[in-house]
């Protein structure tokens, strides 16, 4: 059983989600507003449902103001269906993009679709805590800070660790090289923003040294940088 968080102000379309989703056995939380949902996302829900068009405090709002603290899948529902809509939303942190109005069975595979994703991609320990995170043949131990192809450990530096640990734990995700270089260098630092892709470029060659056929990191063009869920 998943817990799934729904913030939409739809209440008619909020109770046809809820009572399907704990039909297949889901435990679910409703915000009917931005704010209330922000609070909720405190329980760490396993996925979020998150509407775009409410009032007050918006779904792209909403996803900005968790995204640094809430790991798990977040699916956008919108009316909105222009690229630029659907790309602001994948480059805020979510995951999918549906369309409003939509069928529920296609609604309910991709629930299905990215909570199986977001399984494969994580070990959770006893103390349900993120440790180890598994991608395919690719391990990363973020206690010990290294990544292994294989079994075969990867010599990365201490930036190069930074960002692979930070894509990888918002697989999915698009990072605009801003936000890597400011996740990962810092607000203050004086640098550029176009040293990401130099060390992008070398972890790259790192990964594919062992696996040449595997792309863990993705290049989105015009926007930026997303580690695949494989």
């Amino acid at each position: 059983m998943s817990k799934i968080l729904i913030i939409d102000d739809e209440k008619e379309l909020v109770m046809l989600l809820e009572d399907e989703l704990k039909a297949r056995g889901h435990e679910v939380l409703v915000a009917y507003d931005g704010q209330e949902g922000i609070k909720l996302s405190k329980c760490q829900p396993d996925l979020i449902i998150l509407d775009i068009m409410m009032p007050e405090v918006n779904g792209f709002d909403v996803c900005r103001a968790i995204r640094d603290d809430v790991l798990c899948p977040i699916i956008f529902l919108s009316a909105k269906q222009s690229e630029a809509d659907k790309i602001k939303g994948l480059t805020l942190g979510g995951d999918d993009y549906v369309v409003k109005p939509f069928g529920l069975r296609e609604l309910m595979a991709r629930i299905e679709a990215n909570l199986r994703r977001e399984k494969r991609s994580q070990y959770i320990n006893a103390e349900n805590k993120r440790t180890k995170l598994y991608f395919g043949e690719l391990s990363l131990d973020m206690r010990e800070r290294t990544v292994k192809i294989n079994n075969e450990p990867i010599a990365l530096t201490k930036r190069e660790y930074d960002i692979v640990e930070l894509l990888a734990l918002h697989a999915g995700q698009v990072f605009s090289r801003e936000h890597i270089y400011e996740k990962v260098w810092g607000y203050d630092s004086e640098g550029d923003s176009a040293t990401v892709v130099e060390h992008i470029k070398k972890i790259r060659a790192k990964f594919a040294a062992i696996t040449p056929s595997v792309e863990y990191i993705s290049t989105v063009w015009g926007i930026g940088y997303k580690w695949n869920k494989i």
